[in-house]
């Protein structure tokens, strides 16, 4: 009775931990950890905080260009205090005041787009009250006045930012886009070191288990003088070999573990399973397609025009600072008196006109030392984007055609391995009956290895460069239409 009690819960601990490591065990297939990298990574997540950066940059952009209402009030300024006055023949002293003023004004303005200026419309009602000596209140108001400010041959900055912003935020969509497809490329990356890592464990088991079956024969063939002592050491140190070979897979492939398991916010405690890709994508690129897309999609192109622009705005900038002009105009009406309802009645003009004019009449050639700087600046920038245009299209090009090469490879390696899996267990079995040599049979062991790891590689870079060229046009290839997103959804997440 004892005994079987004891059974009992021997075999229900077991069932227990068996149900355990299935929970925590994860199978993951290629796709898989690329849709969890897209959402659950820290790159991920930084990828979308740059974007929601942009966003309101550009948001903010928007609004400057739309009218602006606004409320500007002091409640209230009290003075009790000397104040410098002038008396009527000429003489300063010092007067004592002591008051209360209470200002607002209400605004609605626009930034004028094709001028630079701003235009305001603006009404406001001040009030002061004198609390020493003759005792009064007195309000002043202005019901309606019409405000320009208008800068003359300085930069407007209004048009150069239409043209600017725009472009700066497609390019950051563009830039996400990219970004979420780098992330492929990393959880790829990961996803195969850890596949090759394990394949590397499960490769040197088989290794280690033909090392002590090879090793138990080759006594046997010891004893009866069928092979020499030092066949029978060799034998015995492949075992050793393959003992260390394992325990470096293992070790390899906890630390692959731990890099995937991290990058894909899982924890400690899961377990991944990489799952083998079945099928690839039949997709053949051309080079004028692919850049054709990528002239069209990519955040490189937008970067190049942004940063033209830019440079051709610094220009025009330090052209417009060599001299300046600002007219301020004000036209409206204004009334004062002892009640607020006697301030808005027997109205008046009011009416204020400024020019300023800041001409330099001797800078030692300053401001135009700042125009050539910027000019100069302008063509160093036009030579890098020259530059980093050839650049781009030529690593387009060889990624291309190392794209359309790897078809080839991968179906040469898968070969290899198939051929070089066959060779190894032929002559296993070819050593068996004595009719091979130990050098023979461990070099069949070498290219199976060698052969199964190459096979994976070729995968792994296959996959890769997809994603890559994924990157690079903002095209999804398999579906044969453009990557796009709900950028206001994603924003709102």
């Amino acid at each position: 009775m004892k005994r079987t009690v004891v059974t009992t819960l021997f075999l229900t601990l077991l069932l227990l931990s068996v149900f355990a490591a299935d929970v925590n065990r994860v199978e993951l297939t290629l796709p898989e950890t690329i849709d969890r990298a897209r959402t659950r990574s820290v790159n991920a997540a930084v990828a979308l905080d740059k974007l929601r950066r942009a966003y309101w940059q550009h948001r903010s952009y928007r609004a400057s260009l739309l009218p602006e209402v606004a409320f500007e009030a002091t409640v209230p300024a009290f003075r009790k205090q000397y104040s410098v006055y002038q008396f009527e023949s000429g003489e300063f002293g010092f007067v004592r005041n002591n008051y209360l003023d209470i200002t607002g004004t209400l605004s609605l303005t626009q930034n004028i787009w094709a001028t630079g200026g701003t235009l305001s419309l603006n009404t406001s009602l001040d009030y002061l009250r004198q609390l020493s000596g003759n005792r009064y209140n007195r309000f002043m108001s202005i019901p309606v006045a019409l405000t320009l400010n208008q800068p003359l041959f300085a930069v407007n900055s209004i048009k150069w930012d239409r043209r600017i912003e725009p472009v700066r935020y497609a390019e950051a969509m563009a830039e996400f886009l990219s970004e979420t497809e780098e992330v492929a490329m990393t959880a790829i990356s990961y996803f195969f070191n850890l596949l090759s890592a394990r394949e590397e464990v499960a490769i040197e088991q088989q290794n280690l288990s033909n090392a002590v079956r090879l090793h138990e024969v080759a006594k046997a063939k010891r004893e009866m003088g069928q092979i020499s002592g030092n066949d029978l050491l060799q034998m015995e140190l492949n075992e050793l070999n393959a003992r260390s070979a394992l325990t470096d897979a293992e070790s390899n492939m906890r630390a692959q573990m731990f890099r995937l398991r991290s990058f894909l916010d899982y924890g400690e405690d899961v377990e991944i399973v990489t799952v083998i890709p079945g099928e690839i994508p039949e997709v053949e690129i051309t080079y004028p397609d692919a850049l054709d897309k990528a002239l069209a999609n990519n955040e490189f192109s937008h970067s190049l025009r942004r940063r033209q622009l830019e440079a051709d705005y610094e220009v025009a900038k330090a052209r417009g600072n060599m001299r300046r002009i600002d007219v301020f105009a004000q036209i409206g009406y204004t009334g004062a008196g002892g009640e607020a309802g006697e301030a808005y009645r027997r109205l008046k003009d009011n009416q204020v006109v400024e020019v300023g004019v800041k001409i330099p009449l001797l800078d030692w050639g300053k401001r135009r030392g700042q125009v050539k700087v910027a000019e100069s600046n302008r063509e160093v920038t036009r030579s890098n984007l020259r530059l980093e245009a050839q650049n781009f299209n030529q690593d387009l090009f060889i990624l291309v055609e190392r794209f359309n090469n790897q078809r080839e490879q991968l179906r040469i390696a898968g070969r290899s391995d198939e051929i070089s899996s066959r060779r190894y267990e032929t002559n296993v079995q070819t050593y068996l009956i004595g009719k091979l040599s130990t050098l023979d049979l461990n070099d069949s062991q070498v290219k199976k290895d060698e052969s199964r790891q190459a096979y994976f590689q070729a995968l792994y870079l296959y996959w890769y460069y997809f994603y890559q060229l994924r990157s690079l046009t903002l095209w999804d290839y398999a579906a044969s239409q453009p990557l796009t997103v709900d950028f206001d959804r994603v924003i709102r997440q």
